[in-house]
């Protein structure tokens, strides 16, 4: 905007200091970060629950040569920003170090997690990770899971990965059942039982279940079990395939497994420690 004062603009320039340049400057149309920036549109789409942080591990995955400071630049263009979650009220608790096994499949941590569907039924997902990789073995989803049922699953499970030195998790009814001790018992298999209300004994499978929630369970509304399934599991491809993970220096757990050394993975089949421990009918 021009003074009504007789001043040329080179007398105005000089005296505030600015170049001409500067002040007749306007920026040139960059095509390439209006792509970046519908890209990062696209995936914060996709992935709702992501800040820019993980988005711009993702489209540095895709080949995309830029840094993170452009990347929250076109971030903030975007209205990207992730609405933060009040936390309730928490009581101040002295908390012990949960130590990290030191190599793959060595301590499964499970749990359960409950969801409801659209007509109010509820859901049981009984959801189990590797510590050390933070792969996320199993999400089983149903109307109600049993002991019964946790000991197929666990067969199932150790037939296809190997054995682990111990199970994490809490005093659930499935947990503590007397089914489940016995089993884990004739393989040689140890439960670690997190003390009651303490569930930052078992911190990995609370911050996954954190993530689950936040990504998949919060965003979504299932009419059906077999759709709970179906988005479910699509969403465990995604987390162990395609989510990078900040404690795996930004590798997913899937691309961290296939770096982990394969003489660090226990070598027990399944058969070697259930042939003569297992009752027949679950083999069957």
């Amino acid at each position: 905007m021009r003074s009504k004062h007789p001043i040329s603009e080179r007398s105005a320039c000089r005296l505030v200091g600015m170049s001409r340049t500067v002040l007749h400057y306007e920026g040139a149309a960059q095509p390439l970060n209006e792509q970046l920036k519908g890209r990062l549109v696209e995936l914060a789409g996709e992935r709702r629950r992501f800040g820019y942080r993980r988005l711009h591990v993702l489209v540095r995955r895709e080949g995309w040569r830029i840094n993170h400071k452009r990347t929250w630049r076109l971030y903030r263009e975007a209205q990207l920003h992730v609405q933060r979650r009040r936390k309730r009220g928490q009581q101040l608790i002295e908390r012990q170090p949960l130590v990290r096994p030191a190599t793959p499949d060595a301590t499964w941590s499970m749990d359960f997690i409950f969801d409801t569907t659209s007509n109010g039924r509820p859901l049981k997902i009984l959801s189990m990770i590797d510590e050390y990789t933070r792969e996320c073995i199993a999400l089983e989803v149903g109307r109600k899971f049993n002991s019964d049922d946790l000991v197929q699953l666990l067969i199932e499970l150790f037939g296809i990965r190997g054995v682990p030195k111990f199970l994490r998790c809490d005093n659930g009814a499935e947990f503590i059942s007397n089914r489940l001790r016995d089993f884990l018992q004739r393989i040689d298999v140890g439960a670690s039982y997190v003390e009651p209300g303490s569930p930052w004994q078992n911190g990995y499978i609370e911050s996954f279940h954190s993530r689950f929630r936040d990504e998949c369970l919060g965003c979504e509304e299932f009419r059906t079990v077999a759709e709970a399934i179906a988005v479910i599991t699509h969403w465990r491809q995604g987390y162990n395939h395609r989510r990078p993970h900040s404690s795996l220096g930004g590798l997913t757990p899937a691309e961290f497994s296939s770096q982990c050394a394969a003489s660090d993975r226990p070598t027990a089949s399944l058969q070697q420690h259930t042939a003569d421990s297992v009752p027949q009918p679950l083999l069957s």
